[in-house]
Formats: C-alpha cells, sequence, structure tokens
C-alpha cells in the first residue's frame, strides 16, 4: 500500500507545548522516537496508552489537509517544494489556544474564532487538492460511518474530507473518545494543568507535511515549513 501524506499544523518542535504534548502522547513523530509519559496527579490509576492510542498515531498536530494518497504522477518532492513556496506566501498570526472538550475528545482548541485560521485552512484543502489522489471506495465507506450531512457528503467526495470549510473546527487532539462525562471531565482537569503555561495567545507560523508509510505505520514529520519572516523551516533527514 502507498504512503499516505497530510498538511498539518504542528508546533515548533523545540517549544514546550510541542514537547509536553509529545510526552503526553507518549511519541515525537518529529525526532520518530518514543517519549517518557509524565506522572500526572489524579490520573495513576488509568491506563495512559489506551486512552491516548489514536492521537500518538497520528501524532501531535492540527489537521488543515486530511491525510491522502499522492494522485498519480505527483512526486513527495513535488509536494515538499509546493509545500514551501505555499508558507513562503503566509504571514504568522496570534490567537489563543486551551485543552477543551470536543465532544467526547479532549483536545487544544482555539479560544475564540479566527478568521486568520480558517483562511488559512480553507487554502491548504483547496491549493493541496491538486496532489491528492481521489478516494478509495474503503475511505469513502469508511467515513460514511459517521453519518455525514448531504453536504459533507458532497464535500468529502470533491475535497477527500467532510469536515471543511464551515465545518471546520481547529483541534490538536489529546485523548481518543471518553465516553464517561465523570472521567473526561477529570483528565481534563489534569491537562489543563498540565499545559497551563502554554495555553493562551500561541503563535501560529508554520505549516508541516507528514507521512504515513503505510495504513499500519504511524505519521512522521517529513518537514516544517515557516511562514515568511519566521524562523527557519525543521527538516528531518
Amino acid at each position: 500500500m502507498s504512503a499516505r501524506y497530510a498538511v498539518y499544523y504542528a508546533p515548533d518542535p523545540a517549544s514546550q507545548l510541542w514537547e509536553l504534548a509529545c510526552a503526553w502522547l507518549g511519541r515525537d513523530p518529529h525526532r520518530r522516537q518514543d517519549c517518557q509519559r509524565p506522572s500526572l496527579p489524579g490520573l495513576a490509576d488509568l491506563d495512559l496508552d489506551a486512552l491516548t492510542s489514536s492521537p500518538r498515531g497520528y501524532g501531535f498536530h492540527a489537521t488543515l489537509k486530511a491525510p491522502f494518497a499522492l494522485a498519480q504522477g505527483r512526486r513527495e518532492a513535488e509536494l515538499l517544494d509546493f509545500a514551501e513556496g505555499f508558507a513562503g506566501r503566509r504571514r504568522a498570526f496570534t490567537t489563543a489556544i486551551s485543552p477543551q472538550a470536543l465532544g467526547r475528545f479532549l483536545a487544544f482548541r482555539l479560544d475564540a474564532d479566527s478568521p486568520e485560521m480558517n483562511v488559512l485552512a480553507e487554502a491548504c484543502v483547496r491549493e493541496f487538492d491538486p496532489f491528492r489522489a481521489p478516494l478509495s471506495d474503503f475511505d469513502i465507506a469508511r467515513r460514511r460511518k459517521a453519518r455525514l450531512t448531504p453536504a459533507q457528503d458532497a464535500r468529502m467526495l470533491e475535497w477527500g474530507y467532510p469536515y471543511i470549510f464551515e465545518d471546520f473546527r481547529f483541534h490538536m487532539t489529546l485523548t481518543n473518545g471518553v465516553e464517561d462525562e465523570a472521567l473526561r471531565a477529570r483528565v481534563l482537569d489534569a491537562l489543563r494543568q498540565m499545559f497551563a503555561y502554554v495555553s493562551g495567545p500561541h503563535r501560529f507560523d508554520a505549516v508541516a507535511i507528514y507521512r504515513q508509510a503505510d495504513r499500519d505505520a504511524p505519521f512522521e514529520v517529513v518537514e516544517r515549513f515557516a511562514f515568511a519572516g519566521a524562523a527557519a523551516p525543521a527538516r528531518v533527514d
């Protein structure tokens, strides 16, 4: 099976937010290594591997262009070159983030709507789409298990992902779905304490290309591309 790629927002791998989030998830997709998990008061009885299995596999990120196989005739080098040019046409912006509930999940979310983030997300969906192969029948059927609205189904077929444009919700996922409300509240309280010093205003200054070698492999950072005027991009050799 061919590799999949995604256009994600990923914090600076030298930042405290990145280091804390990777420690929480137990894996650093930039350095491509496991991380020692923190010891959090109140969560000692929980299996953090089980609680974070899905976001650990994807790596800490926010989805801007959902995972896709490369279109026929496209190569990884072309995708990276395009991403570099895309980032060079963008300017950094700042908006506040914090751990919050997103339905059954817990994630870093925006504290208020950000027009800049909405513009960035829509641009990624549209401008990177020529690199995306059409969805397989398997992926279409998998997406439709979520009971999509007619509009979401149409967007999935046209753009490869249903939760875009007016349905876009910025989030950097921290847990699997947590059904029990009391447990969800307990974990959220622990996360807010853990991430207290990195919550609040956050500078969004790059996009990153992630790669998944096959469907059973974790996603890894290929390269992070800084926006114009930001620090130099971080490349993984």
